[in-house]
């Protein structure tokens, strides 16, 4: 596992994840993993601009402001009803938990867990890359990478591919970080639904398998 993210490092180089754009850089994450949700960072990235140009990067203004004008702000990122009622259930959440960054991983995962429209991925993207603890996030990205180079079977479950890279890596949050961004963008790059295989940096390792 770590030669894997070795490869990956040399051949993409630092991601600098999570990209943030306001002063409240925790609560821009939370609401980046709710309307990052079946759809494109790059439809995030727009839908998080019409949030701040409006003020909206704060929990206290997300439970204030009309579900209605929420809803038309993040249009670009899809289900944005769906959505605008999940960020306002976020909103909630932090406005009535305080002490949220003490609290042991399991423990926040665990109430992540608890709150509708919240799944293992999107509980463990607000665990690391909001909260800086390592909790490793796994993605459809992850199992197709993985399962190609044989360590995983593709029907592998989220857990089972979490306990992999926590069995197999330090428990340090900012290599979470890190090779979660790397296997995003090898992902991008190369390991696609049909499979880039020319100057891909892990093809030695690969099985080939679609």
């Amino acid at each position: 596992m770590k030669h894997i993210y070795s490869l990956l490092y040399k051949a993409y180089g630092a991601q600098k994840w999570w990209p943030v754009t306001s002063k409240n850089e925790q609560f821009e994450i939370i609401l980046g993993t709710i309307l990052t949700q079946n759809t494109s960072w790059k439809n995030v990235e727009t839908a998080i601009a019409n949030l701040n140009s409006e003020k909206l990067i704060d929990p206290a203004q997300i439970a204030r402001v009309d579900t209605q004008k929420l809803a038309a702000l993040i249009k670009p990122s899809g289900y944005f009803n769906q959505k605008a009622e999940r960020l306002k259930i976020m909103a909630k959440f932090f406005l009535d938990n305080k002490n949220l960054s003490v609290l042991h991983i399991s423990e926040l995962r665990k109430k992540l867990l608890e709150i509708k429209g919240v799944g293992p991925e999107t509980a463990d993207s607000i665990v690391l890359y909001a909260f800086n603890k390592p909790s490793f996030v796994v993605d459809l990205y992850t199992k197709r990478i993985f399962s190609r180079l044989g360590l995983c079977s593709k029907n592998c479950s989220y857990d089972e591919l979490q306990k992999m890279f926590h069995d197999a890596l330090p428990k340090d949050a900012q290599l979470f970080n890190e090779y979660h961004a790397l296997i995003v963008e090898h992902a991008k790059q190369h390991c696609k639904k049909m499979p880039v295989c020319k100057n891909c940096p892990l093809s030695d390792k690969c099985k080939k398998l679609m």
